[in-house]
């Protein structure tokens, strides 16, 4: 176990600095922990990983500050087998930084009081003065050059922070975000190895035989050039089919065609059919798209692929139009673009009313009777704003009409204040930022001056009270016609609906069952935006609400299939009811989940289930009675993970007490005994240790 030395003991004032979104400053290497019930025989050898930001720098002077910032940190729970016991595994609990270059910069520089990147808060803010956005990005730039002088610790080659997501492919466990490309770590003691270039990692020993060395590869991610660091932005979700092994991902910059496609193969594959389509694809363009867009998922079927063109833009060329770097026009189209796999020159583009989706659920080929694809289907959640965006940075979202943000200041339900002189970041200073982030509003006094946590209506809130955050679904018809047609636009349910998981075992291919996360303040739709907290997990039937809407069509575009509330669905007893729901304990809140299947042939007491749902939900809950008067987290407060029996959504099996608390973060996965095992050879890891911290860290 390891810390970092003392923060600042002011009141961070950002709701996502503040509670359980706060950063932790203490590492656990693999440390064995207890827990209550009985834990799952699938589950035995194997390892529960999640990513998330947690910032290194900053984190206590509650300005610029967004949900998505943060250096990646993954939390994981590996289920050891023992080796006395088969019945019962040894569950240990690790966390470990993400060692980026970033990382390691701002690690070796304690005292910046400022991170190296720019706040995406400050991007998105329509009251951030030019001078102020572009003075944050030359910072960034003179202190990246800075690092490549002779005599520098740590060259930032990279400006990802790797804090989103986290897969498998070809023996590597990898580490994903939108700013660069993959970062391989180990398992189970999630370790740094270095970054994935399509080819292979920094850090890892190459196998024997012909093709293996760095000579002899091919150009990775971002190729060549003067634009290759940016062409080497990979999406935040990566795509492994598990029936061809192939990794799909797709790359995103400012610069047209502003869309690169990749798809890379297994070792296997290339030893064994060396000249044939299995070689991959390497930053092929996707031609059409219309822009530098805020892309973070895309779908990709067994056959197909979906890029999402949509009116969130996020390019530095907003300055020149005197608009924010990432800005939302939803009165422009949002855009589709539907290709086969190894064919994006191929793209059809198809065209429907302005949306947000930062993920989609489920994608898959529809057959005609000859065989061939007729139509594509997506699954996707579906926002009418882009509240999130600002609302996670804690700014009120812009009007829909796009008039200018008045400079207020937006209110947060976490909102707090002491009356201590206010730490001034120096750098705010010439932007005329002088006053406190957060007002203070209407809210109970407790201890030593201290505001207690406000209520959900001063979140920043969007100016469309029928935004919406939905399950949708989508069908875009392949069919020779002279033009590309949405042939259905709907969604599945009226309640909130984000973070979709799935069976593994149905990926790319007609699953029956999504699994997600919602909420059940529903006073606003797209509830999970404005840092409402998951209280619910909810499966939805989606054949069953599909076979629905074929006898009574929802209405195009604004229809939905279930127009039930969350409390009406809870309160549900029907057994055949297509959504069924979960509501946690009061002031426990959950993170995204991840569907983990039984064996194949199990069955559970309440008789047979499809593969899709007997299985179970892994995610973790926080308990917020443990967080005192000023909405700060006690010191000895912890997380836990909870295993759901996924098949009847009501019998939690197992709850695993962890070593520490898990910040509210963003996407896990599952990794099997088997992918642990079969993981290549590393020769060489990343590590803070290698350059000295003034005895800033301490090991316990």
């Amino acid at each position: 176990m390891s810390t970092f030395g003392q923060r600042s003991k002011r009141t961070a004032k950002h709701p996502y600095l503040t509670g359980n979104f706060a950063p932790v400053a203490t590492t656990w290497r693999p440390t064995p922990v207890s827990w209550t019930g009985h834990i799952p025989e699938e589950l035995h050898g194997g390892m529960y990983v999640r990513n998330g930001g947690n910032p290194v720098t900053n984190s206590d002077l509650g300005r610029e500050a967004h949900w998505f910032d943060g250096d990646g940190m993954l939390s994981g729970v590996w289920f050891d087998r023992s080796p006395t016991d088969p019945t019962q595994p040894i569950v240990n609990f690790v966390n470990q930084f993400i060692v980026t270059d970033v990382y390691l910069s701002a690690v070796r520089n304690s005292s910046l009081r400022t991170p190296i990147l720019p706040s995406i808060a400050t991007l998105v803010n329509p009251a951030s003065s030019l001078f102020h956005i572009l003075w944050r990005i030359l910072r960034c730039v003179f202190i990246v050059l800075l690092s490549h002088l002779s005599g520098s610790a740590r060259t930032i080659k990279r400006i990802s922070v790797a804090n989103t997501s986290i897969l498998f492919h070809d023996g590597r466990a990898l580490a994903a975000c939108e700013s660069g490309p993959p970062m391989r770590v180990t398992l189970p003691s999630l370790e740094t190895v270095g970054w994935f270039d399509g080819n292979s990692a920094e850090g890892e020993t190459a196998p024997p035989g012909p093709g293996n060395s760095r000579k002899e590869q091919r150009p990775g991610f971002g190729g060549t050039g003067l634009l290759s660091w940016m062409r080497e932005w990979t999406t935040g979700h990566p795509k492994v089919d598990n029936v061809t092994d192939e990794l799909v991902l797709f790359h995103c910059n400012f610069a047209p065609p502003y869309v690169h496609y990749s798809l890379i193969p297994t070792r296997e594959s290339l030893a064994s059919k060396l000249g044939s389509e299995t070689r991959g694809i390497i930053n092929a363009p996707v031609p059409g798209c219309s822009g530098g867009k805020l892309m973070h998922d895309f779908g990709v079927s067994r056959h197909h692929t979906v890029i999402l063109d949509l009116p969130l833009s996020l390019t530095p060329l907003n300055l020149a139009k005197n608009k924010p770097i990432v800005f939302y026009e939803p009165t422009k189209p949002s855009r589709f673009g539907v290709f086969p796999r190894r064919h994006p020159e191929l793209v059809r583009w198809f065209e429907t009313s302005g949306c947000c989706i930062f993920h989609t659920a489920n994608t898959w080929d529809e057959h005609d009777t000859k065989g061939e694809v007729a139509a594509v289907n997506m699954l996707a959640c579906r926002l009418t704003s882009a509240s999130l965006v600002f609302s996670a940075g804690n700014i009120a979202p812009p009007p829909p009409t796009g008039k200018d943000l008045a400079r207020s200041r937006p209110m947060s339900f976490f909102a707090q204040y002491d009356n201590e002189e206010h730490i001034q970041d120096p750098e705010k200073v010439s932007s005329g930022e002088t006053s406190p982030l957060l007002g203070y509003g209407e809210s109970l006094t407790g201890a030593e001056g201290l505001s207690c946590p406000m209520t959900t209506s001063e979140i920043p809130m969007s100016h469309d009270e029928q935004e919406q955050c939905r399950l949708y679904y989508y069908r875009f018809s392949l069919e020779p016609t002279t033009s590309n047609i949405i042939t259905h636009e709907f969604a599945l349910s009226a309640i909130p609906f984000e973070f979709p998981t799935m069976s593994p075992l149905t990926e790319m291919t007609h699953a029956r069952y999504i699994y997600g996360c919602s909420t059940s303040v529903e006073s606003f739709g797209a509830a999970l935006g404005k840092a409402t907290k998951i209280d619910t997990l909810v499966r939805m039937d989606i054949q069953a609400l599909l076979t629905r809407s074929q006898s009574s069509a929802p209405e195009a575009i604004t229809g939905c299939v279930d127009t039930r509330t969350i409390d009406q669905i809870l309160a549900s007893t029907d057994p055949n009811d297509p959504i069924k729901a979960f509501k946690l304990p009061p002031n426990h809140y959950a993170q995204e989940a991840r569907f983990v299947p039984r064996k194949a042939g199990s069955t559970v007491i309440s008789g047979s289930h499809s593969a899709e749902e007997n299985g179970y939900l892994l995610f973790y809950v926080f308990n917020e009675d443990q967080l005192e008067e000023n909405g700060e987290c006690r010191a000895d407060a912890k997380s836990e993970l909870w295993i759901l029996d996924a098949s009847n959504m009501k019998t939690i099996i197992c709850k695993i007490h962890l070593a520490t608390r898990i910040p509210y973060g963003l996407h896990g996965n599952w990794f099997t005994e088997e992918q642990i095992k079969r993981q290549r050879d590393v020769h060489t890891l990343r590590s803070e240790l290698d350059i000295k911290l003034d005895n800033k860290i301490a090991t316990c």
